[in-house]
């Protein structure tokens, strides 16, 4: 909590008036400012914040109703409370005058030691209430941010822990349980009139005398390369998992054809069939394989089990007729 003291500024141009104020405000417990000017009392405004400003009417050059003027047009300092100290008090035409320049208040002079104390002690008190209540909406703010904070550090982590538990780790995509839940989203949505779709099962030809041949370092690099070429082969709509090991899975949005099914698979083979260059270590390691795909469509009334079994035995058949091909499955 802020500890200082509040300050008051004394603004007359007449010396004697400001010795007096002095010895009237020593009790105040209030920190007290001094100025014989107009112009000195604006400075002096603008390098402190006052809990209150004790303003004579009567200076030359700039008299107060300038000086509060000035005060209350200055967006710092508009909330400032000037008392306006006087001895035309009972000028009504001043007083409105004073009032419609920013003045919350008159003092007659000579002063009142009771209601000169009585009335600084209300704008005192008014001063650190309100310097209480910014403190606590200051806190809450920064209370508020760091929620914020938490909250969106919170969402974050979820969202990586969902992303890790539904992505494989080495390619980055999606994993079995990721394309379980979109293979049976679009079952549910083809069975309801939504677009068909075909699935596929992928096998990689040769992965393992790669891996077993140059370590586990050149075959995660050999999976990445697959997975990456796969991606970037297949449709946005598409989605490519891995299954585990050198398996993969697509999902063929949007086609209901056969040959055409074929066709994509087909392609699939020859861009995974292209030959590469694995960097592990400082080494580079040339590595060529293929991959057998199974690839069955959509019926009306299917179901997961059925599809997968499907696209499963046809990857197999694939295999058995000599691999990297691709057989379309019933």
């Amino acid at each position: 909590m802020n500890t200082m003291r509040p300050k008051i500024l004394v603004v007359d141009d007449t010396p004697a008036n400001l010795v007096a104020m002095r010895r009237l405000l020593a009790r105040s417990e209030a920190e007290i400012f001094e100025a014989s000017n107009g112009n000195d009392a604006l400075v002096l405004c603008l390098d402190h914040q006052f809990a209150l400003v004790l303003l004579d009417v009567n200076m030359p050059e700039m008299d107060g109703f300038e000086v509060a003027q000035l005060i209350s047009e200055n967006d710092h300092l508009s909330e400032t409370p000037i008392i306006f100290v006087t001895a035309a008090y009972s000028d009504d035409i001043n007083r409105i005058k004073g009032y419609t320049a920013g003045a919350v208040d008159y003092i007659a002079k000579p002063i009142n030691d009771v209601i000169l104390q009585s009335k600084v002690k209300i704008f005192l008190e008014l001063y650190k209430a309100r310097a209480l209540l910014q403190q606590a909406l200051d806190e809450l703010s920064q209370r508020n941010e760091q929620l914020t904070r938490e909250v969106a550090e919170r969402t974050r982590m979820e969202q990586l822990v969902r992303h890790q538990a539904m992505h494989d780790a080495l390619t980055g995509l999606p994993n079995r349980v990721l394309f379980r839940e979109r293979l049976e989203s679009a079952i549910d949505t083809a069975n309801t009139g939504g677009p068909s779709f075909a699935l596929a099962y992928l096998d990689i030809d040769g992965f393992k005398g790669v891996n077993d041949g140059h370590g586990h370092a050149a075959g995660d690099e050999l999976l990445k390369a697959i997975a990456s070429r796969i991606d970037a082969r297949t449709r946005g709509t598409d989605t490519v998992a891995r299954l585990g090991g050198d398996e993969f899975a697509i999902l063929l949005n949007d086609t209901s054809d056969g040959d055409a099914a074929l066709a994509r698979c087909k392609a699939l083979c020859e861009v995974i069939a292209e030959p590469y260059v694995l960097n592990v270590a400082d080494l580079r390691i040339p590595a060529r394989i293929g991959a057998s795909i199974g690839v069955t469509l959509f019926q009306q009334g299917d179901i997961y089990d059925r599809l997968v079994a499907s696209a499963d035995e046809a990857m197999y058949e694939a295999k058995r007729n000599g691999k990297n091909r691709s057989v379309l499955g019933v």
